[in-house]
């Protein structure tokens, strides 16, 4: 009898244990569903009012691909626009386009991300006296433009210099320019251009990848130190978009253009401070953590796999950066 009644007070605590570990992943995925639900369907339909911000909006690496769709989207939203890029002359076509489309105030800023830190002095002078609501540091680059190991690059001391400084120090050094000017108003919001790269550690994409991680991890931060005084930090993770970097990889239903993107991530704005910028760059988000998780990236067997498929698609990867340079000169 004794050992019946422990058997049932066993069976008790084991239907008990399922049912609460059911119960919370259920809890979990609806919050998770309703969640995806709120920020990438119903910011479709209720829109944060961008201009509540401030007058100006600054893009950095704003003359093609995403930083040039946000700063379009932007001016659309009512924004005058500040374009930072390395070319005076698509500086100029893009400042151009803007005023005559959308009838919003440009200015546009020469600079090279690439140079370090000497360039920010210039840069801050030029924003000066400017109501700056809206930071968008979009500006990057890739280690190589193809799958490669570290070390595998022409003159790895240079590009990795120039990587570290395109990807971490421009978001870093242009938030310090303008956070004190919407410290002192009460409002403010940046946007960090991160990448699904960063979602897990990524061979043969180190440098990228790891840059990426750090906007991701500095965006958090900023956003838990400054939420208080009014300012929004938003970190914004794409999976593959249409531009120069993806060699202009054709539109699809899972790669997305850079105005279709750039449209659909500002649309998340006042609904969560960690993006995936649209739907279907969200639900890919979700499938890669189950089917490819990190610690399988890390394996010797995926990391071989992986360099053979870049051997084998190197041929194409490279005719594509070819004709990108083409069309850029």
């Amino acid at each position: 009898m004794g050992e019946t009644a422990e058997c049932c007070w066993y069976s008790l605590l084991l239907c008990s244990i399922g049912t609460v570990t059911v119960l919370y992943y259920l809890l979990r995925w609806s919050w998770q569903c309703w969640n995806g639900f709120r920020v990438y369907v119903i910011s479709e339909i209720w829109k944060t009012n961008l201009r509540t911000y401030g007058q100006w909006a600054v893009v950095t690496g704003a003359t093609s691909g995403i930083g040039r769709a946000y700063a379009e989207e932007l001016a659309k939203r009512g924004l005058d626009i500040v374009l930072i890029s390395r070319s005076e002359d698509k500086l100029r076509s893009v400042a151009k386009e803007i005023e005559s489309q959308y009838k919003r105030q440009t200015h546009v800023i020469q600079t090279d991300f690439t140079e370090g830190h000497s360039i920010y002095s210039s840069i801050a002078q030029q924003l000066e006296g400017l109501q700056i609501g809206i930071l968008v540091n979009n500006v990057g680059m890739n280690y190589i433009g193809v799958l490669a190991n570290f070390l595998d690059v022409p003159d790895p001391d240079q590009r990795i210099t120039q990587v570290i400084n395109c990807n971490t120090l421009s978001v870093t050094q242009m938030s310090r320019l303008v956070l004190p000017g919407m410290l002192e108003r009460g409002k403010g919001l940046i946007i960090n251009i991160s990448s699904e790269a960063a979602s897990q550690p990524q061979p043969m994409l180190s440098v990228y990848s790891a840059t990426k991680i750090f906007v991701t991890y500095f965006s958090r931060c900023l956003h838990a130190e400054y939420r208080s005084k009014g300012i929004t930090v938003q970190c914004v993770a794409p999976f593959v978009v249409s531009t120069n970097m993806t060699h202009n990889v054709p539109v699809n239903p899972l790669v997305k253009s850079a105005a279709s993107f750039a449209r659909d991530a500002l649309n998340t704005v006042g609904y969560t401070t960690h993006t995936s910028g649209c739907l279907t760059h969200a639900l890919q988000h979700f499938a890669l953590s189950i089917f490819f998780p990190g610690w399988l990236r890390l394996t010797s067997f995926c990391v071989q796999h992986m360099a053979k498929f870049a051997r084998s698609t190197e041929p194409q990867l490279m005719e594509r950066l070819a004709e990108t340079k083409n069309k850029q000169d």
